[in-house]
């Protein structure tokens, strides 16, 4: 088992470095077709006081007076050596806006998809467990009913009801006006985006795990068990349960890239000092460099989270073929 996960993370791995590398030349083909001219955003209102000669000057100096593919290549020699460049519109190390606003997007993203798998879990499984009743038919209702609405749909209303109108939560932003970051604070001003984003991911699977609950639950071996008098609930929670999770792994992974997407757009609605900002900030400005940077970061994440669950149904299950 360990020399075909072996063998699994290596191949990934061959194969992430040309993704990786195509996705970066792609953003900087698509930024240079884009009706932003990276200047007007460099000047703002200067550019109407600016001379010609200094426009011209600051494109040069930025390197925008050369051939986008020309551009690619000495960012992508100046990534292999370490060097990320500089964001132009957030006047800073493309390395220290990744370092300070990834934490907390990938803390965001990480506590939203737990979320997700937990409600997946136990809904699915009751859902399954009490088919045909009551409960069942009202996750599945709620489940096809959010399979449509959009995360910041979603982010607004909770906005409505769960600060504006119950003041339970805060509505936006890592901490309180003044205060400073701590543990509470964090965890106070993340329960709305998190629970947000583990709601939005949550239809899929919780109908995919009752899906599954059902296949497991009409298998020989759960048929066996509870044949030989095992209470329902051991059935369902020790036989029939694991049976359906190597499907439900394989799922989580192919749904990486709607975490993703949906972390973006959670974290626009709350202000949360992630990357989406800095996502919206290098597309309006044509930041090159940052919009590159974390374009891969992206990439790498969904990549990252494929080949963890491609190990875990690994795991879970030897007979599954690496790559098969």
């Amino acid at each position: 088992m360990t020399r075909a996960i072996s063998r699994l993370v290596l191949r990934r791995l061959a194969f992430a470095v040309p993704v990786l590398v195509i996705v970066a030349l792609g953003v900087f083909l698509l930024a240079s077709a884009s009706p932003f001219d990276p200047i007007d955003q460099y000047f703002g209102v200067r550019l109407f006081t600016a001379s010609a000669a200094d426009v011209a000057r600051v494109r040069a100096e930025l390197g925008l007076d050369r051939p986008v593919l020309e551009q690619f290549w000495q960012w992508f020699g100046g990534v292999l050596t370490g060097d990320l460049g500089i964001s132009r519109s957030l006047r800073q190390p493309v390395a220290q806006v990744v370092a300070e606003r990834l934490p907390w997007t990938a803390l965001l993203a990480a506590t939203g998809l737990v979320l997700a798998v937990l409600f997946a879990l136990v809904g699915g499984t009751i859902a399954a467990w009490r088919q045909g009743g009551a409960v069942d038919r009202l996750i599945t209702a709620v489940g096809h009913a959010l399979e449509g609405v959009p995360p910041f749909v979603l982010a607004l209303l909770s906005i409505a009801v769960f600060s504006l109108g119950l003041g339970w939560l805060p509505v936006a932003g890592l901490t309180d006006a003044g205060e400073d970051v701590s543990f509470g604070q964090v965890a106070e001003h993340l329960a709305l985006p998190a629970l947000v984003l583990g709601v939005s991911q949550t239809p899929w699977l919780v109908l995919h795990v009752r899906q599954s609950m059902l296949g497991s639950l009409a298998e020989d071996h759960v048929t066996g068990a509870r044949a030989r008098g095992l209470a329902e609930r051991v059935v369902v929670l020790r036989h029939a349960l694991p049976t359906a999770l190597l499907p439900f792994v394989t799922l989580i992974g192919a749904r990486i890239p709607e975490l993703v997407t949906g972390t973006v757009l959670v974290e626009e609605v709350f202000s949360w000092p992630g990357l989406a900002g800095a996502v919206v900030t290098a597309a309006t400005a044509v930041d090159y460099p940052l919009l590159a940077m974390v374009t891969l970061v992206a990439t790498a994440a969904v990549l990252l989270g494929s080949l963890l669950a491609d190990v875990a149904a690994i795991l879970l299950d030897p007979r599954v073929a690496a790559d098969g």
